[in-house]
């Protein structure tokens, strides 16, 4: 018996498909949430905006939260983030590694600085947001643990820290409340804040 070859599927085509829909729909969600705030947006409302089912909208991002942080975390394209990080983790100067460090976090503040009132909202008003922040910074202060633990390795800390405080002290000086204060509520520019994060920084650790 001859056997029938089936036809291969054509997965690119499906992927680009399942892309455009996903972009579509964080369009419309940033469009809407700045519009009239993360509270008063509807998965229902943001599933007409963005001219697809709203069980779509469940499938792609499992809530409203869940669409926000994609908004979040596609702010910075990754390969600049993962660029950034590599540059740090190799730089042997510890100066210079701050330096860098602080640019990182001058980067992904500038390019989410629209956004912060959002996320600061939907930080209090949706709980689930909140449990996705704080795995967010969980990886953050892990991922910068590595720095430190470089530092620490290279007898670069100041005397008498800790690896534990000096941890604290890294993720705390990066965090976005503080990019917040200077830049969004007292005007300073992003440069500013990169060069004064830097000195702040090596101040502090070194």
């Amino acid at each position: 018996m001859k056997t029938v070859k089936k036809r291969s599927y054509h997965s690119e085509n499906r992927d680009a498909g399942a892309a455009q829909t996903r972009s579509q729909i964080l369009k419309a969600a940033k469009k809407l949430f700045q519009a009239e705030g993360f509270d008063r947006v509807t998965i229902n409302k943001l599933a007409s905006a963005a001219e697809v089912a709203t069980p779509t909208i469940y499938a792609i991002f499992k809530s409203k939260g869940g669409v926000l942080q994609a908004i979040i975390d596609d702010a910075l394209p990754t390969e600049q983030f993962d660029a950034l990080v590599e540059d740090s983790m190799k730089e042997t100067l510890p100066k210079k590694c701050l330096e860098i460090t602080a640019k990182l976090a001058r980067r992904i503040y500038d390019a989410e600085g629209e956004l912060m009132d959002i996320f600061r909202e939907a930080s209090v008003v949706a709980p689930e947001f909140k449990e996705l922040e704080q795995e967010r910074e969980k990886r953050r202060y892990e991922r910068q643990g590595e720095y430190v633990k470089k530092l620490m390795k290279g007898k670069s800390l100041v005397k008498g820290l800790t690896l534990e405080k000096a941890r604290d002290i890294l993720w705390t000086l990066t965090g976005r409340d503080l990019y917040r204060m200077v830049v969004i509520e007292r005007g300073w520019t992003s440069d500013e804040y990169e060069k004064w994060l830097a000195e702040l920084l090596v101040l502090s650790l070194l």
